[in-house]
């Protein structure tokens, strides 16, 4: 008979093809991984994976049977919750994809009210770049991705969630910190501070800046970090200035250690999405956390304050 367990196991290990990583995620030692996998290759009389001293890839028979094994804890899963809802308890396990911001400034503020409606809910929060996150939605590993950036895919649905604004801070003691608004041209005389590129804040700075005919190549760039906390608080030293999102700012704006700096023309923001696979029924308690997000209740965390 099936064990749901190792069922579990295998799909983790397969996920990464490393047994070392898919026993720290699963919190068991790596011999206990094998072991499992072990069994399951017994039960089926053939090689789940190609074998290469510490290397593993799946084999023929590991490639048909993930998306099954996938499948099959997919419905073991809704079948619990929905039985149990039939009890009226919203109850399982439930785990989101994010990129950096949603998953610092948003997510734990709507998980917090979420659980304190339904307590026998856990909620797993996997913070990730955007493609990782929607990459992960469409593996099965996260039920719901929350994300800035909009791909055209048939698989997945994207509901609008939250504008955040990208603003740019200055120290206290910067010489645009008196109130003025400067204009995209007086950018390309001070040191700047920018995320990476494949980040979302870099790619909607790309984006007003060319609309004023400009680029980033032409910005004084001194440091680059993947990190928006990293930036604000190295903007806080007086290292250069930076454009990042209003909701990682907001705790040094609110402190007066940065100081935000009106654009001329640059009135910058990004859709912030709810990402969940069209295909794959919810189960209940998926569909409990979406509605329970675009519900009134939560209107303050889906409006940020504006400047």
């Amino acid at each position: 008979m099936l064990n749901l367990h190792e069922l579990n196991v295998f799909v983790e290990a397969a996920q990464v093809e490393n047994f070392s990583v898919a026993a720290r995620r699963l919190y068991l030692s790596q011999p206990a991984v094998s072991l499992h996998v072990r069994n399951l290759e017994q039960q089926f009389g053939v090689e789940l994976f190609q074998r290469n001293g510490r290397n593993i890839t799946l084999s023929e028979a590991g490639k048909v049977l993930l998306p099954l094994a996938q499948q099959v804890l997919y419905n073991a899963k809704r079948l619990e919750e929905t039985m149990m809802g039939l009890r009226g308890r919203v109850i399982g396990r439930l785990s989101i994809a994010c990129s950096t911001t949603v998953g610092k400034y948003v997510l734990p503020r709507l998980v917090a009210g979420f659980r304190s409606c339904y307590p026998d809910v856990a909620v797993e929060i996997n913070v990730m770049s955007r493609r990782a996150a929607l990459d992960w939605l469409l593996e099965g590993r996260a039920e719901i991705a929350v994300v800035s950036t909009h791909l055209s895919h048939h698989d997945l649905e994207f509901a609008p969630f939250l504008t955040d604004q990208v603003i740019l801070i200055v120290p206290p003691g910067h010489s645009w910190a008196g109130g003025q608004t400067v204009t995209p041209q007086d950018l390309r005389t001070v040191p700047f501070i920018l995320r990476e590129v494949t980040a979302g804040t870099y790619e909607v700075l790309a984006e007003g800046l060319a609309a004023h005919g400009m680029s980033i190549g032409e910005l004084q760039v001194v440091l680059t970090l993947a990190n928006a906390e990293a930036i604000e608080m190295s903007v806080e030293a007086g290292i250069g200035v930076a454009f990042v999102s209003r909701l990682a700012a907001a705790r040094g704006l609110a402190l007066g250690k940065v100081i935000e700096v009106p654009v001329a023309g640059m009135q910058l923001s990004r859709e912030i999405y709810m990402v969940r696979h069209r295909r794959r029924p919810s189960t209940p308690l998926q569909q409990t956390f979406w509605d329970f997000a675009f519900a009134p209740i939560n209107e303050p965390i889906r409006k940020m304050p504006m400047a």
